[in-house]
C-alpha cells in the first residue's frame, strides 16, 4: 500500500534523523528544493540532515508563505516565492525537483541552463522525446541528471540482483511486478488523477517497470503484447490501473514480464483494504522462484523469499546494510533515499558512486512507459502548459 509507506517513511526519517544528525564540512553541498511538495522530508531533509557533506539552503513554492512555513519547519536558510530565484541563486550547487510529473521537464532544463546539478523526482519527464531532449542538455553541460528511483540504492536490491547475475538458480524464465493503492485512498483532487499534469497509475507506480528492468538488466522490450487499462471516472485520459506484458530479448532469449500498476485497488472479497500488498516483484528463473517483498521501501520492512524448485526447499532473506555493493558504508537505519543522496553526493564530487541509475536507463524508462501508453489507446502523457 503506497500511501501507508510513504506515512511509514515519515516517521522512520523523523526518528532517525534527530538521533543521526551530523555536523557539516566546510564547504557542503548546497541543495535547493523546488516544491513544497509532501515527499520532500522522507526523500531529501532528513537524509541531508544526516549526511555531513549536504546542507538543504534554499526550498521554493510559487507561494512565498508556503515556502517560508517550511523553511521555518525544517530549518532551512532560504525561501524563495519563484522557483526562478531559487535557480538564480550561485550559491546553490544543485537542485532536488517533485514538482507534478508534467513539470519535471521544463524546471530541470531551466535547473540545468543555470548550472546547476539535478536530483529530478520519477518519472524523467512526461515522455520519451522530452527525456532525450533533456538528457541532451545535461550531457551539453556536463552536469549531473539522475532519476530518483531511490529503492535501487538499498542492499537488499543489490542482493537480489547478484544472486541473479551469480547464475546459481539459472536463467530469468518470467517476472511480476505489482504496486497497488486500496480503493479510495488517494483523493480524486490529488495530481495522480490529473491529465494536464502528466498524472495516471503507470507514471506514479513506474517503479513496477524499474523493478523488471532493473533485474533484467534490460532496457526497452521488443514487444509490448498486452495491454489492459481501467479509466479513471472523472477523465478516461487518465489509467486508475494499467496491466501489461511486456517480451524482454536477452541475448536471443525471450522473457515474458508482466507490470501491474493500480490506484484505485478494490478490497478484497469487495470488503478488505488490500493494505498487505505493498509494492513487489516475483521472478521466476529455471531453478528457483524469488519473491522480494516491498522493494520499493525495503528500509522500513521486506523479505526476499527464494524457493527452490530442485529441492522444494524454502528459504528468507532480509538485508539492510552492506551487501555486494556498499560493503562496510551505510547504516541499518538508512532509507532508500539516504543511500541515494550518498550516491549522489559522490557523483557530484567526481567519485565513483556505490550504484547509479544512468540516462540511457531512464530514457529507456520512458520509451517503456509511452510504449504502453500507446498500446493502451491512452496515448503518451504531454508536458503540462504553463
Amino acid at each position: 500500500m503506497a500511501m501507508l509507506l510513504q506515512i511509514s517513511t515519515f516517521l522512520h526519517q523523523y526518528l532517525y534523523a534527530q538521533g543521526h544528525e551530523q555536523p557539516k564540512q566546510r564547504e557542503p553541498l548546497r541543495i535547493g528544493v523546488l516544491s513544497t511538495a509532501m515527499i520532500n522530508a522522507a526523500a531529501i531533509i532528513r537524509p541531508a540532515m544526516t549526511h555531513g557533506d549536504v546542507i538543504i539552503s534554499a526550498i521554493a513554492s510559487r507561494d512565498l508563505k508556503q515556502a517560508q512555513e517550511n523553511a521555518k519547519k525544517y530549518g532551512i536558510p532560504m525561501a524563495y516565492g519563484s522557483y526562478e530565484e531559487l535557480l538564480n541563486e550561485p550559491g546553490i550547487d544543485a537542485v532536488y525537483i517533485s514538482l507534478p510529473n508534467g513539470l519535471h521537464g521544463k524546471w530541470a532544463k531551466k535547473a540545468l541552463e543555470s548550472g546547476k546539478h539535478v536530483l529530478l523526482e520519477k518519472p524523467l519527464t512526461a515522455n520519451a522525446d522530452e527525456a532525450h531532449d533533456l538528457v541532451k542538455i545535461a550531457q551539453e553541460k556536463n552536469l549531473i541528471l539522475v532519476e530518483a528511483f531511490h529503492w535501487q540504492y538499498h542492499p537488499a536490491a543489490h542482493f537480489v540482483k547478484a544472486l541473479l547475475d551469480s547464475g546459481k538458480y539459472g536463467q530469468i524464465i518470467r517476472t511480476y511486478a505489482r504496486m497497488t493503492t486500496p480503493q479510495g485512498t488517494i483523493p480524486r483532487s490529488d495530481i495522480r488523477w490529473k491529465y494536464d499534469l502528466a498524472g495516471g497509475s503507470l507514471m506514479d507506480m513506474t517503479y513496477v517497470i524499474s523493478s523488471t528492468r532493473y533485474f533484467l538488466d534490460a532496457g526497452t522490450p521488443r514487444e509490448v503484447s498486452v495491454v489492459k487499462a481501467r479509466k479513471a471516472r472523472e477523465d478516461p485520459r487518465v489509467d486508475s490501473a494499467i496491466e501489461a506484458t511486456l517480451l524482454y530479448d536477452l541475448n536471443g532469449r525471450m522473457v515474458e514480464s508482466t507490470v501491474y500498476s493500480d490506484m484505485d485497488r478494490a478490497p478484497a472479497l469487495g470488503l478488505v483494504p488490500r493494505v498487505w500488498e505493498m509494492p513487489s516483484i516475483e521472478i521466476e528463473t529455471e531453478h528457483a522462484t524469488i519473491y522480494f517483498y516491498n522493494f520499493m521501501m525495503p528500509h522500513l520492512y521486506h523479505y526476499i523469499q527464494i524457493h527452490d524448485k530442485r529441492t522444494g526447499a524454502t528459504h528468507t532473506e532480509k538485508h539492510y546494510a552492506g551487501g555486494p555493493l556498499w560493503g562496510a558504508r551505510g547504516e541499518p537505519w538508512w532509507s532508500t533515499y539516504r543511500y541515494q543522496l550518498e550516491a549522489f553526493v559522490d557523483k557530484v564530487r567526481g567519485r565513483a558512486p556505490a550504484h547509479w541509475v544512468t540516462l540511457e536507463s531512464s530514457i529507456a524508462q520512458m520509451e517503456t512507459i509511452d510504449a504502453i501508453y500507446e498500446m493502451a489507446g491512452l496515448g503518451k502523457r504531454q508536458p503540462t502548459r504553463e
